[in-house]
């Protein structure tokens, strides 16, 4: 893509939607909406990064039904030709279509690369990248494999998307607590997951979230890994004006 002069791509993640309650959520989940409605003015895509979602779980016939002005909001956005991309996170990484037949949005469930003025991004939520987080990485192979969710949607809905969220809260893996304790440079491991990739291919520009913290790291002499944060703590998001890479706060 070239980006059209005064245009920009924004890049968001970990809004985490609904938790610990949709009450306490709500506050967050309008000033989520205020952003995209600022954005859209100027935007040239709209890249969000996973777990938009605490919880999201698409069933056959049913999905969440909460969070409904944002799933108008991004429908509003891609009909007027802004076109959003959405990288699946741990968090709501059970999507099966919605997104696609009814907003038009394409969802991504590993990391993709993107060309922009000629600069080259490797973008994803980042979750189970890089050394270590073993546990995690034989949990989501539970949870990608195709037997496992066919047996969750026998469980009906209230049980089943109440049961996710208790859990989902009582890990405190919304909080950021586990996930937002800066490593040292040298110790980020999507820092050394971007390293390495870059051993074999160059990129600008590495774009993750999943770590709910604002970071800007140095990977190679013409490279740069970001973490967009969050929307929890934080309010940061990334926007790339087809020349400066920037972290932002809302």
């Amino acid at each position: 893509m070239q980006i059209p002069t005064g245009k920009k791509i924004y890049f968001s993640s970990d809004n985490h939607l609904g938790a610990p309650t949709q009450e306490l959520s709500k506050p967050r989940e309008r000033k989520f909406l205020n952003w995209l409605d600022e954005v859209k003015e100027d935007a040239a895509a709209i890249f969000l990064l996973g777990d938009l979602f605490d919880f999201w779980f698409e069933y056959k016939h049913v999905v969440p039904k909460h969070q409904v002005r944002v799933l108008g909001k991004l429908a509003e956005i891609q009909d007027s030709g802004i076109p959003i991309y959405f990288f699946v996170g741990n968090h709501d990484l059970w999507m099966f279509g919605y997104f696609e037949d009814e907003l038009g949005i394409p969802v991504y469930h590993d990391s993709q690369v993107f060309e922009f003025n000629d600069k080259k991004f490797f973008i994803g939520h980042g979750d189970g990248k890089g050394p270590g987080d073993k546990g995690y990485k034989r949990m989501k192979k539970v949870f990608t494999n195709g037997f496992f969710q066919w047996c969750f949607k026998w469980i009906h809905p209230d049980i089943g998307v109440g049961i996710a969220r208790y859990l989902s809260v009582k890990n405190k893996l919304i909080s950021g607590d586990e996930d937002a304790r800066f490593l040292g440079e040298e110790n980020e491991w999507l820092a050394q997951y971007a390293k390495r990739k870059l051993e074999k291919e160059h990129f600008d520009y590495f774009i993750f979230g999943h770590r709910h913290m604002p970071m800007e790291i140095k990977v190679g002499e013409n490279s740069t890994y970001f973490n967009l944060g969050d929307w929890i703590s934080h309010y940061t998001y990334g926007v790339y004006d087809g020349n400066d890479m920037l972290l932002k706060k809302y």
